[in-house]
């Protein structure tokens, strides 16, 4: 294993304050959290949509919480309340290469 510690990739931490009552960070994490649900759910409509006109309708909607999650994960991050570890590019270039083998597997690439 690497003994290497792992690089997070972040913004400086906007200060809120620390108490019981929600604060910003606490109200924009439970709409990401909940952005996140509701894309799961859209998902799931569009894959048993009985018609073309309603996979359409739910597929918009899918779309427009879609960008919104990723909006609130934006404000998130640029905040400092969302971090990420920076890629191993020797882990990269492995994980390539397992899952490109895996194509060779598949009847139709052959």
């Amino acid at each position: 294993m690497n003994n290497q510690q792992s690089k997070k990739v972040q913004n400086p931490e906007t200060a809120v304050p620390k108490n019981e009552q929600m604060n910003e960070r606490d109200f924009v994490n439970d709409m990401l959290a909940t952005e996140k649900y509701m894309t799961d759910a859209y998902s799931t409509a569009m894959n048993e949509a009985s018609c073309q006109n309603l996979y359409q309708d739910i597929s918009s909607i899918f779309n427009e919480t879609q960008d919104t999650q990723r909006n609130l994960y934006n404000l998130m991050f640029k905040n400092g309340w969302y971090s990420v570890e920076a890629a191993d590019q020797q882990k990269m270039q492995q994980s390539y290469q397992q899952f490109s083998g895996y194509t060779n597997q598949l009847p139709y690439m052959n």
